[in-house]
Formats: C-alpha cells, sequence, structure tokens
C-alpha cells in the first residue's frame, strides 16, 4: 500500500472519534428513512419491501450498533469521509481501488470511506436480488439506506465534525437527534415514488457534494446563534448548575435554543431527511432493475402478502399524507 501522494491537513484519530459518540442521525432519523422509503418504492418491489418493514425499519441502526456495541473497527470509517483532508473534490477519485492507490490505508481509516462503501453495499445489493437471496436482500438493504444516511448528514461529511474545531462542541447530536425529536414527528415523510439511477457513482459523489455544501452555512447559523446565549440558557443544567448529558454523554441543549435554531436553519433538517428518503428508495429500486427486475412474489408465504395488502393500502394513504404509521423510535435525548 503506498503512501497518499497529497499532503493534507489531517486531524488526528482521536479527535475525529470525540464526534462519534451518539448515533447517525438517530434512532428515530434512521427508521423513519427506511420506513418512508419502502412506502414510496414502486410496485412489485413495495410489497415485497412491505411485508418485511419492520426488519428494515429496526435494521436501519444496526450499523451503528456495530460500532458501538459490537466495537467493529472497520465500521467506523464507512460513517463518514472528512472531505477537507482530501483536496480538491475533483481530485478524488471514484473508484475505490483507485482511491487505495492514492492514499494508504492509515489515512482512509482516520478520513472515511463513506461514498465508496455505499458503492461496494449496492454492488452486493444488486447481486443479492440478481440471485434471489432473500435475507441478504433485506440485510443490505437496510444497511444501505442507514449509510445514505450519514452521506445526506452534512457533519459526516467534514472535519469539523462536532464543531469541535469552532467552539460548537455538541451541534453534530443536536442537529441529527435533538431537533428531530423534538420536532419530527411534523415532517412530511411522503416523497415521489422511486426513480432509476442510471449512474450511481456520480449520484453518490454529487449526493456528497450537496451535503458538504452545508457544513458551513450550518455551522454558522449556530455560531451567531449562541451568541445571543449565556450558558444557563443554551444548555438544561441541573440543581448545582452542571450542564446535563444524554446517554452517549452528549450535551443537552434547552427547548427555547433547540426551537430557534430549527427554525434559523430553515428546514434543513427536514430536507435532508427528505433527500435521504428519496435517494434510499432510488438506490434500492436501481439495484432491482439492475438486478434483471426478478419476480420476489415467491420469496414470500402468499398468505403473508395477502395479509398485508390491507395493511399496506392503509399505511400507504397516511404515507401520501406525510405521516407514518406506529412508529415510537427509541429517543437518543
Amino acid at each position: 500500500m503506498s503512501t497518499s501522494k497529497i499532503k493534507p491537513t489531517i486531524v488526528t484519530f482521536s479527535i475525529i472519534c470525540i464526534a462519534f459518540v451518539s448515533l447517525s442521525w438517530g434512532i428515530f432519523g434512521h427508521e423513519h428513512i427506511n420506513n418512508a422509503a419502502v412506502m414510496s418504492l414502486p410496485k412489485p418491489l413495495q410489497t415485497f419491501f412491505y411485508n418485511h418493514i419492520d426488519f428494515i425499519t429496526q435494521e436501519s441502526t444496526v450499523p451503528d450498533l456495530r460500532k458501538y456495541t459490537l466495537k467493529d473497527k472497520s465500521e467506523n470509517p464507512r460513517h463518514f469521509i472528512d472531505m477537507e483532508n482530501f483536496g480538491s473534490f475533483d481530485s478524488i477519485p471514484h473508484n475505490f481501488d483507485d482511491a487505495k492507490k492514492k492514499y494508504d490505508e492509515k489515512f482512509l481509516s482516520s478520513n472515511g470511506i463513506l461514498p465508496w462503501y455505499i458503492q461496494d453495499v449496492m454492488t452486493k445489493l444488486t447481486k443479492a436480488f440478481k440471485d434471489k437471496r432473500k435475507t441478504e436482500i433485506l440485510f443490505l438493504a437496510a444497511d444501505l439506506g442507514h449509510y445514505i444516511g450519514d452521506a445526506n448528514m452534512p457533519l459526516h461529511t467534514s472535519v469539523n465534525h462536532d464543531g469541535q474545531l469552532t467552539n460548537q462542541k455538541g451541534i453534530h447530536a443536536l442537529f441529527e437527534s435533538g431537533i428531530l425529536e423534538m420536532f419530527g414527528k411534523n415532517y412530511n415523510y411522503h416523497t415521489e415514488e422511486s426513480q432509476y439511477i442510471a449512474n450511481i457513482d456520480l449520484a453518490i459523489w454529487t449526493m456528497i457534494q450537496d451535503s458538504h455544501s452545508l457544513v458551513e452555512p450550518l455551522l454558522l447559523t449556530d455560531r451567531q446563534l449562541r451568541k445571543k446565549y449565556t450558558v444557563d440558557k443554551l444548555y438544561v443544567t441541573d440543581g448545582n448548575g452542571n450542564i446535563s448529558k444524554n446517554k452517549f454523554n452528549d450535551l443537552i441543549f434547552s427547548k427555547d435554543y433547540t426551537t430557534n435554531l430549527h427554525e434559523a436553519l430553515n428546514g434543513m433538517v427536514e430536507k435532508q431527511i427528505r433527500k435521504s428518503i428519496i435517494v434510499t428508495s432510488n438506490f434500492w429500486y436501481t439495484a432491482w432493475v439492475n438486478a434483471g427486475k426478478p419476480n420476489l412474489d415467491d420469496l414470500d408465504f402468499k398468505e403473508q402478502t395477502k395479509r398485508n395488502a390491507k395493511r399496506l393500502k392503509q399505511d400507504f394513504k397516511l404515507w401520501n399524507n406525510g405521516k407514518l404509521f406506529g412508529l415510537e423510535s427509541e429517543k437518543d435525548f
């Protein structure tokens, strides 16, 4: 393995880890993304996925469990990419084999491989569809939704993951979990029906670039708003004046600050969640089409599909109004 041919400013791995103490998009976000993506699929693919919508919804957070609960060291780099450390956007190889030739293993481990890993999962999902391997289809589809969600969370594309470089610690969890848990129930989860994506690699890297373009507007909005708050008004504090933290050791911001930041961001959180839903659904559909549109009807019992048909009709009507049925996600805050 060759060493990196560029000499970017590299933030140490210990600093990188600081930002990833909470679940990306939180349980709420990832579950809503995968659930809504199922509803936006066209038939007959929607019928198959709906038969397993509970699995696909709950499985959406498993990549984070592999990282935190199982302590899988190979998992962490799959969730982010520090774009600032790779040089100019146009200089980054889209092919992972080419990337491994340009950057050494340590560099990639420290700075992330998110877009390349999405490519890898997409390839595996396409093969699983082609081979009609039910368990692999469901597992890979759920995982793919998770990583696409991560790619649409702006701070997963920046070395300044948690605002730690600009004295904005806590912004990561606040943006992806705190705001969502407070306001996500009122978001519109209805999107257009899935579309076929002719150039997956281009779509992945465009998604990364678009997400990264939001990093500075997000941080600037937070930075300017914080100036208006004293510490006791910015955070939730206990009886001794200490800043409260959640189970992941994330700072808990006050309801007033969370509300005002949500308004100041002008719908950014909801827009990124909706983008995640659209891309996830598009990629699932594209993998199925590229596999030859295999008939998946025989992978489930006919009685199961028949029993679920009425529920699908009801849930689809609810989704058309922007809502999702029966999602009570575990909270991070």
